[in-house]
């Protein structure tokens, strides 16, 4: 090897390692963020309140809220299994279902990691190539989208009162969703973009044949069905919210619950923070002081729904999160 080459292949290596180290940096620091966020609120309301709100939930109440979480992951996993099916994947529901839930171990790693290494297990069981599978997790996260802002605009309208800035979060979400599903647009707005920088030829060629890919997509009966999954699923965890609220004494009606709970998850994917770490929970704690509920319920409320929401699913993914390895591993050698 020459001085040249190794000094290029030296550089390669530091410049990734340098990238992995700041991103498990990042990370840290935005759990580190949020956990002393949590725990100073949670001082200003002192811990023996925390702990006999909390005391207020039995076994099967907590049950109940898993069960609900677990009907979220499941339907939006029916969804992704359509998704698979109408991109011409032959994957039966087994296997979409591993691989969706098995993503949910990386759901707090930045970047979307977990979207990817779906369509890496995708690739090693049944041979389809990136540019096939690439597509479904821009469909897949525009749905969401989509399901949560109707979700909200339902809730609200059903609800007495409303919440500031909810109306242009709805709006905001259905256009990133529409954009990015129209493979038009998405094709001139990545064309303009390099002509303007010149950069990344080959992430630009990659872009524009995920952005054609798009259209196999937009086949009116894929989008009904594909939303209303995505509705339930949320929903399901919403009324979670609810419920977990009346047990805690508190009791803002389920349209407003159902409100703050999706407008919250929306503002905390808006902040780009992994699992909308630190911006959700922020959210629903403010939302829930502005409707009355006092620190010592809005505190506890918000960390058990975010334990049973994002770090159940994140539980889920690192137990399957494995087996959907070594099949991918296996499927890759045969």
């Amino acid at each position: 090897m020459s001085d040249a080459n190794f000094s290029r292949t030296v550089l390669r290596t530091v410049t990734a390692t340098v990238y992995r180290w700041r991103r498990s940096l990042l990370l840290a620091a935005l759990l580190v963020a949020l956990g002393w966020g949590l725990v100073t609120l949670v001082r200003t309301t002192g811990w023996h309140e925390l702990a006999r709100q909390l005391a207020q939930l039995g076994p099967g109440q907590i049950v109940v809220l898993l069960l609900l979480s677990l009907a979220n992951y499941l339907s939006r996993g029916l969804r992704w299994h359509l998704f698979v099916r109408h991109a011409g994947v032959s994957a039966t529901l087994a296997q979409s279902l591993r691989h969706f839930i098995g993503g949910f171990a990386l759901s707090v790693t930045p970047g979307r990691v977990g979207e990817l290494v779906r369509m890496r297990w995708l690739q090693r069981e049944t041979g389809f190539g990136l540019a096939q599978t690439a597509p479904l997790a821009v469909v897949d996260r525009a749905s969401d989208l989509v399901a949560m802002a109707l979700i909200l605009l339902g809730s609200l309208a059903l609800s007495t009162g409303g919440i500031a800035f909810a109306m242009p979060v709805a709006g905001l979400a259905v256009a990133a969703a529409v954009l990015v599903t129209r493979p038009t647009l998405l094709c001139a707005g990545v064309t303009g973009l390099y002509r303007l920088t010149g950069l990344l030829p080959r992430l630009h060629a990659r872009l524009r044949q995920t952005a054609r890919g798009l259209g196999a997509f937009n086949a009116p009966s894929l989008i009904f069905f594909t939303v209303l999954l995505g509705a339930c699923g949320w929903a399901a965890e919403g009324y979670a919210f609810h419920l977990l609220l009346i047990w805690l004494g508190t009791d803002i009606g389920a349209a407003k619950a159902l409100a703050i709970f999706t407008f919250s998850m929306l503002a905390g994917g808006l902040t780009g923070a992994p699992g909308g770490l630190g911006g959700a929970e922020a959210a629903m704690i403010a939302l829930l002081t502005v409707e009355g509920v006092p620190l010592e319920v809005s505190v506890p409320a918000t960390a058990v729904i975010r334990a049973t929401t994002l770090w159940f699913a994140i539980g889920l993914g690192a137990l399957v999160f494995p087996v959907a390895e070594r099949i991918a591993a296996k499927g890759a050698q045969s």
